[in-house]
């Protein structure tokens, strides 16, 4: 099983971070998620723990701040919706810099930020550091149920071509002089995207009977076996086990 190529998110190394078997970097990744959430927003400095502990583990994978803070740039839609929340959620009002502001809304849109900031960034830690073949292999490892782990390994393998396949849809309009300029030319492009729709259900259909020919039965073969030591598993787990500790403490300074 495997993507067949790296993906853009991924930055090629041979740091500690890298090594680790995928299916613990896995749950490591899904275990401080799940601390992340758990803690209160009024612990304000925890968050800023949890951001010092991905720093550290940015560091140890090699990975370049500026390499991390453009990939961060995907959560621009949570910091819009964060943003409009202190002025839109009803409660206790507050002047800051002379803009009446909700005391409800700001505490949320912190929590917005804080929690989804970190989360995207411990995602893209584990995108940077892991390819996509390994993360499918630590699915699988995971005990994933294995249809989902063979759509997903199939979106990734045929992503590129159904893209593909757009771009030369789009060259083949614009050869014939075809621009998109308003709404009276969504009738082409609604004929468009059926197209590549018809076009790729029937690649899957010839790739289904390509496999069962060649003796597929509703699993995929595994290649490469993927096992963790208990060193391994210790040093991924210690993510989110300081993360823990961290968040217990948040509790009972509360």
């Amino acid at each position: 099983m495997g993507a067949g190529h790296a993906h853009k998110l991924y930055r090629r190394g041979d740091s500690p971070v890298h090594a680790l078997p995928p299916h613990t970097k896995l749950a490591a990744v899904l275990a401080f998620v799940v601390v992340v959430v758990s803690t209160p927003r009024e612990a304000v400095w925890a968050f800023g723990g949890y951001a010092l502990l991905l720093a550290l583990v940015a560091a140890k994978a090699r990975i370049p701040a500026g390499f991390l803070l453009r990939r961060l740039l995907i959560e621009i839609p949570f910091v819009a919706f964060a943003v409009l929340m202190p002025f839109v959620v009803p409660g206790e009002r507050t002047e800051v810099l002379g803009i009446s502001l909700s005391v409800p809304g700001l505490w949320g849109a912190w929590n917005v930020l804080a929690k989804g900031t970190l989360g995207v960034a411990a995602s893209v830690l584990l995108a940077a550091t892991t390819e996509l073949r390994e993360l499918l292999l630590g699915l699988q490892r995971l005990k994933l149920p294995p249809l989902l782990v063979q759509i997903a390994s199939f979106m990734i393998r045929y992503g590129d071509v159904i893209t593909d396949e757009m771009r030369r849809m789009s060259i083949a309009r614009r050869s014939r002089g075809f621009e998109a300029r308003g709404v009276r030319h969504w009738g082409v492009l609604a004929k468009s995207a059926g197209a590549l729709f018809i076009r790729s259900y029937e690649r899957g259909e010839r790739v289904h009977l390509a496999m069962v020919s060649r003796g597929y039965a509703g699993t995929m073969p595994v290649i490469d076996e993927v096992t963790a030591t208990r060193s391994q598993w210790v040093l991924a787990a210690s993510l989110p086990f300081t993360a823990l500790l961290i968040c217990l403490l948040g509790w009972t300074l509360r």
